[in-house]
């Protein structure tokens, strides 16, 4: 039976649509009434048969939470029904509240809800842009090759006798007290430190540069005001210390050993490697530039309204960051400059902006049928496993139990789908530079962050 119930749209402003919805109270007994008849026939009472259950004492028993099931099935049966019958297109869940609902009575309630806004693309045929292309030239994967030798320095003892220095490995064994009592963690043999990698209290390492080995030396230092052990914070410590040998870091020779201990065939198999990632790493950042060029069109072409409580979450999001910046110091300098309603106007554009382009392009993917496969999703799965040597199968898992998650490798892979898809119908042209122009052309590249997934 369709329900039957008035409808009267009491606010149309914007996306904004508030509604006040009555169903008599007739169909809301007869609905009471069937629903008590369906209990009847399976309720079991001292003295009755299944389904002989006078009506009245089936009211009387089970009236008030049959009513109130009722009332909530009517609801949910009654506020889809508007939204079908109005064809809205709802952003999040609509709200809900009773009005009137005594028995007896029509059943009187508002639904307020917030819909998504008719999105017309631009046209695209006028948006002209130039992807800028690099490839990694001899000097290029020498260097990057270098840094990785850098990057894998082994420690060889000295065989002359001279004092330690800054950059050097000392061995030393340590023993730490404050206040005439050790701590825990204050105590160690054979400790391999580089003097000056800043890993160890400030103050400690310095004072070990000019001992021999051999040598012995009380350091005194103090913790740090937020030490991560509380206890110790602020406090004065002395480290009774000695060196028993100084080793020097020593690069290795790039040769076709070091490519083995890389785990490649060969030096020519290591510098094709690298040539790879440099030149993935160039096209990275000139997608990005071409991506900001054309979310920067999209922006500037679109102005239609965004749902309030989509921009506003988004702006929480955004202002949490900026808190916890400025409670760092890490605000960027030109956040210094402005007060908090400069801040707030300023991320609240951002915000706006965020949510427009991310209504956007989920348009843009719905209308086209634009969707990412589970071929897609596990290859998602399978490069973030690879990050984690070892674990591979632990991720895996941990995707396989936690579908939110998934949903996170979902989103930018159809944003990346759109944004292909969208450029498939702008004038694309390409531009050979050399790798210096390109990261200087791309350095501003960033956008204003990931697109947020729209409902």
């Amino acid at each position: 039976k369709v329900l039957s119930m008035q409808i009267n749209e009491e606010n149309a402003d914007g996306l904004i649509r508030d509604l006040k919805v009555t169903i008599p109270a007739d169909e809301i007994g007869e609905k009471v009434l069937s629903r008590l008849a369906e209990v009847g026939k399976e309720v079991k009472l001292p003295g009755f048969r299944p389904g002989k259950v006078p009506m009245n004492l089936l009211k009387s028993r089970f009236g008030e939470s049959v009513r109130g099931e009722v009332l909530d099935a009517t609801i949910q049966e009654a506020t889809q029904a508007v939204i079908t019958e109005k064809s809205y297109n709802p952003a999040q869940q609509p709200k809900v509240d009773l009005i009137s609902f005594e028995e007896g009575q029509d059943l009187e309630f508002s639904i307020s809800l917030e819909l998504l806004p008719e999105i017309e693309l631009a046209d695209l045929s006028s948006f002209d842009v130039e992807k800028l292309t690099s490839t990694a030239g001899e000097k290029e994967i020498s260097e990057n090759i270098d840094k990785m030798a850098e990057g894998n320095k082994s420690a060889v003892s000295i065989k002359e006798s001279r004092a330690a220095k800054l950059g050097d490995v000392v061995i030393l064994n340590f023993d730490g007290s404050v206040d005439g009592e050790s701590f825990e963690g204050g105590k160690a043999s054979d400790f391999q430190l580089e003097l000056g990698s800043g890993r160890f209290i400030p103050g400690f390492e310095e004072q070990l540069v000019g001992m021999k080995v051999g040598a012995e030396k009380d350091v005194n230092v103090t913790f740090p005001n937020d030490y991560h052990n509380s206890e110790l914070a602020s406090k004065s410590a002395l480290f009774k210390t000695a060196v028993t040998s100084i080793q020097v870091l020593q690069k290795p020779e790039i040769n076709e050993e070091f490519a083995k201990s890389l785990g490649f065939d060969d030096i020519a198999g290591l510098r094709e490697a690298v040539e790879g990632q440099i030149n993935k790493d160039y096209e990275y950042v000139s997608r990005m530039k071409v991506k900001r060029e054309l979310l920067d069109y999209l922006a500037k072409g679109h102005s239609f309204d965004v749902p309030p409580t989509m921009r506003e979450s988004e702006l929480k999001t955004i202002w949490d960051q900026v808190e916890k910046a400025k409670e760092s110091g890490q605000l960027d300098e030109e956040d210094q400059g402005r007060n908090e309603e400069e801040l707030k106007a300023h991320y609240t554009g951002i915000a706006e902006r965020r949510v427009r382009l991310g209504l956007l392009l989920s348009d843009v993917a719905n209308k086209n049928q634009l969707t990412v496969s589970p071929e897609e999703l596990s290859g998602a799965v399978a490069q973030e496993s690879a990050k984690y040597p070892g674990q591979e199968q632990a991720v895996v898992d941990y995707y396989q139990n936690n579908p939110q998650s998934v949903e996170q490798l979902r989103a930018p892979l159809l944003e990346d789908k759109v944004v292909d898809f969208l450029l498939g119908m702008a004038n694309v042209s390409e531009k050979a530079v050399s790798s210096e122009k390109l990261l200087e052309e791309t350095g501003a590249a960033e956008t204003d962050g990931p697109v947020p997934a729209s409902n």
